[in-house]
């Protein structure tokens, strides 16, 4: 970390990774400053607040934010119960942003669009680690940090609907004709798919999500049409284990979608590796050789990916491959390992050559689909441990991450970790197979959950939960 005095530590995000990070800073007495880019704490999350986690609350809390909280009156939920995103929101984020430690540390609708060091570029290397880091905001303005926790999440930058990583021929004029993950397809966004026809592109939870969603409104709205679309040619892996599924409701989720294209009430096209889109006559058309789908909206919920363009001017040693540090890269690989199987990490796994600069959360696992909320929460804890001098804490690394049937990363299933888009999160909870309230999640997302995500997070942004 930099000797700059006077400068805080600087975290990126306000999902539950960054905030975890924020409530270690606090109980430790290093000052700091939290950037949210939206207007509200967990803005990602708040886009897909009517998304039921895998996880019941019990892991969806940190430790030290839970003391904050306490000291503040907070009234802890049911932990045996599974909370929506919208929950995670109104009953732990947002109290949590008002505790005294937390409630004037918060700039929002504060987009950071670069991270350097004062005065040095990414060549220069005398004198660099004592110069403090240096961050542009969107509207021109700088502060300075002593650190960076970038808990940023993925959420905004969605994998390519291209088959072969690119985005597809036509892909950028789609424009409108192409949904975000997880729309609200039994709520606020239910105009544009009743009646219509919907393709789902993406073999993860966030996919079959959405196509339970989609097939319960077709059930409810006669002329609804469903079309899963995926890469692979065996959806074993986005069925899971069932009832051997160690998070019961995300096996309910795998059996239900199995049910649904076993009826026929939703339309599986696979082994189609989208090659061009286009529009014509408010429909979109997605080409895979001489095959063709076309649908009035195309939902993308092939993953996400993390956006390293902002610290590209610091020296980050990234693995090649999954996008993470080189360190992390093998403990996560979803060709190897699910989210259960990922052994504990902390701060030596999450170091780049830059000092002082540390991604959690779902960023920091790149382009692996396995992250866990709960992981974050540990990783949070460990890098602030650090960054405080506490360097026997910081290695001190617990995690308890259960196997399960859901997030096999067995590849011979067909389809791609990309796009499998985020798979995982623990702890039991009974759920009702039929009831249609066992909304499960999808992760990748957002800023990355225990329980969702959006790789952030969860739809954090990224997230598993």
């Amino acid at each position: 970390m930099s000797e700059q005095t006077g400068a805080p530590v600087v975290v990126i995000g306000a999902g539950p990774v960054g905030l975890t990070a924020a409530a270690h800073l606090a109980e430790r007495g290093v000052d700091f400053a939290v950037l949210e880019s939206g207007p509200s704490v967990a803005a990602a999350i708040e886009e897909w607040r009517h998304v039921k986690l895998f996880s019941p609350w019990r892991y969806a809390i940190d430790s030290a934010a839970r003391r904050l909280l306490e000291r503040s009156g907070w009234i802890e939920p049911d932990l045996a119960k599974l909370p929506t995103g919208g929950d995670l929101i109104d009953a732990y984020l947002a109290p949590l942003t008002k505790t005294p430690e937390l409630n004037d540390r918060i700039r929002y609708n504060t987009q950071v669009t670069a991270v350097t060091r004062v005065g040095f570029d990414r060549i220069r290397t005398t004198g660099r680690e004592a110069a403090p880091f240096l961050i542009r905001l969107a509207d021109g303005s700088e502060l300075l940090a002593s650190a960076v926790i970038d808990a940023a999440g993925t959420w905004r930058k969605p994998n390519v609907l291209g088959g072969s990583g690119i985005p597809a021929r036509g892909e950028a004029e789609a424009g409108e004709g192409i949904a975000h993950a997880l729309p609200d397809v039994l709520g606020v966004d239910r105009d544009r798919f009743a009646g219509r026809r919907t393709a789902v592109v993406g073999a993860g939870h966030s996919a079959a999500t959405t196509l339970l969603d989609l097939g319960q409104l077709a059930d409810e709205v006669p002329g609804t049409e469903v079309v899963w679309v995926v890469r692979g040619t065996d959806q074993a892996r986005t069925y899971g284990g069932g009832d051997a599924d160690e998070l019961p409701a995300r096996g309910a989720l795998g059996s239900r979608l199995k049910k649904l294209v076993q009826s026929g009430r939703v339309e599986l096209v696979s082994s189609f590796r989208i090659e061009s889109i286009s529009r014509a006559d408010g429909k979109v058309r997605l080409t895979s050789g001489e095959r063709g789908v076309v649908a009035d909206t195309v939902v993308n919920s092939t993953g996400f990916r993390p956006d390293h363009d902002m610290v590209s001017e610091l020296r980050l040693d990234l693995d090649p491959i999954m996008g993470s540090t080189r360190a992390l890269a093998p403990l996560i690989d979803p060709n190897k390992h699910s989210c259960g199987t990922v052994p504990p990490h902390g701060v030596d796994e999450l170091a780049h050559p830059e000092p002082g600069y540390y991604a959690v959360g779902a960023k920091s696992y790149g382009r692996a689909p396995t992250f866990l909320l709960a992981t974050g929460y540990e990783q949070a804890r460990s890098v602030v441990a650090a960054l405080a001098g506490d360097w026997e804490a910081a290695r001190d690394v617990q995690l308890d991450l259960p196997e399960t049937g859901v997030c096999s990363s067995n590849l011979a299933y067909g389809g791609t970790a990309d796009e499998a888009g985020g798979c995982c999160g623990p702890a039991p909870q009974a759920v009702e197979l039929s009831a249609p309230t066992s909304r499960g999640l999808a992760t990748g997302i957002t800023g990355g959950l225990l329980t969702v995500i959006e790789n952030d997070t969860t739809k954090s942004s990224g997230c598993c939960s």
